[in-house]
């Protein structure tokens, strides 16, 4: 265990609605929610705004309206993300070589590998508060909240402790007399089944945790959530910030800018992403047992299947087949926007003659596939359109072939509110390569 608070768990506040906001002036201060805008869509994010009303991460979106329907409800704008994301990452990169990613808007910091030479606590918070200030530049105005301690579990409880725009930093020795008074759902890997069983004989706190015996505990959960939990409950973690992760997994994926609809198409999207990773897995030498399909909706709601084989392989036909019959299983007649494909259990060796396959399988022609481009278009909530004559704006809402649009920037004021026809040759979905790059960081 480190003697020093040198761990640093970094979250942006709200990331896909602050990014919204940040972007839309109109909306800033206002509720806005990010994800599916259909009627069986699933809220990515909420804003701070739309919290108040009870709206939250993974509520449907049928309940998020009925709690909130004045919130501006947003399919999100992925690239927007992304640049936001690597903006920060890079910047905390300047900060430390230990940087560990854990989706696009949090990271681990590893700070005794920074150029902070003295770790006590005062000079670690200056530092954080430093770091917050450079997000808030960098972003263009969003917020992180922050926290660090002498592990990656406390840095992360720590940060949650002081949202939105917060800093904790935990004193070394302080850890347990932290977590004590604290639920047990905030040990990592204690959802909503597990809370359950620990209900059921009494643990309700940490520190009713730290009560049970580690031979208890793996009597209850089981040999690893057993072990974990015991430490855990006593602030034991010595998990290293990890800067490059070995792969877990080789994927290829696709998004198309109109939903797709034909079942065959998509069969023969699926054979020639199945190809493409099963040459990604030879010609790294590597072969997988679980194979994953991902699905994004016309509604945003996104669906992953999988299913494991008993020996790892690299064959495309083996792929292709499973990822076909994963799809047969899903109901996809309103629309797909995206469609991947994925092998994991990564392994270095290769089962032979899976399946009784022979060369013949391995070498099946690729299905011919091109994705129509159909003249109607669609129009998401939210998303970056420009006007030949009013230049840039966002989409505010659609239907009966009209879409109306909010002409403004992160850079200009509120702007105007303009309808057109769906098919109005002057209006145009804008994408960042058509345009000036975005600023640096």
């Amino acid at each position: 265990m480190r003697g020093e608070a040198s761990v640093l768990h970094l979250d942006l506040d709200a990331f896909f609605a602050a990014v919204e906001q940040r972007d839309k002036p109109s909306l800033r201060g206002k509720p806005v929610v990010v994800g599916g805008v259909g009627g069986r869509g699933v809220v990515s994010t909420a804003s701070y705004e739309a919290r108040v009303f009870g709206v939250r991460s993974a509520m449907s979106t049928r309940e998020a309206r009925a709690r909130c329907p004045h919130a501006a409800f947003l399919s999100g704008r992925f690239h927007a993300y992304r640049d936001t994301s690597d903006r920060v990452m890079r910047l905390l990169r300047e900060v430390s070589p230990l940087v560990e990613p854990l989706s696009l808007d949090e990271a681990f910091v590893d700070l005794a590998r920074s150029d902070l030479e003295d770790l006590s606590v005062p000079s670690v918070t200056a530092f954080a508060e430093r770091l917050r200030e450079r997000v808030v530049h960098a972003t263009g105005g969003l917020t992180a909240s922050v926290g660090v301690g002498t592990s990656k579990f406390i840095a992360k409880v720590a940060s949650d402790l002081d949202k939105p725009d917060g800093l904790v930093v935990v004193a070394p020795g302080t850890e347990q007399e932290l977590l004590r008074p604290m639920d047990v759902r905030v040990i990592p890997g204690v959802g909503p089944a597990t809370a359950e069983r620990l209900r059921r004989v009494g643990v309700h706190t940490v520190a009713d945790l730290e009560r049970v015996s580690e031979d208890e505990m793996v009597r209850l959960l089981g040999k690893a959530s057993g072990h974990w939990l015991y430490s855990l409950a006593r602030a034991e973690d010595d998990r290293p910030v990890v800067a490059e992760r070995e792969a877990k997994s080789v994927s290829v994926e696709g998004t198309y800018d109109t939903d797709l609809t034909d079942r065959k198409l998509m069969e023969s999207l699926l054979t020639r992403q199945a190809s493409d990773v099963s040459g990604r897995l030879r010609k790294h030498g590597l072969s997988g047992r679980t194979v994953t399909i991902k699905v994004r909706l016309h509604d945003f709601t996104t669906l992953s299947r999988s299913t494991t084989l008993g020996s790892p392989t690299d064959s495309p036909g083996t792929i292709g087949r499973l990822a076909r019959s994963l799809l047969a299983d899903l109901d996809t007649s309103g629309g797909v926007r995206l469609l991947g494909v994925g092998v994991s259990g990564l392994a270095d060796w290769v089962q032979e003659d899976l399946f009784g396959e022979t060369a013949e399988d391995e070498e099946e022609e690729l299905p011919e596939v091109e994705v129509p481009h159909h003249s109607r278009r669609t129009w998401a909530p939210g998303m970056d359109v420009v006007h030949a004559e009013m230049g840039r704006g966002w989409v505010w809402g659609s239907g009966r072939g009209v879409v109306t649009v909010r002409f403004e920037t992160a850079d200009t004021p509120a702007g105007p509110v303009r309808s057109y026809s769906m098919e109005d040759p002057e209006l145009s979905p804008w994408r960042p390569d058509e345009s000036e790059p975005a600023p640096p960081a």
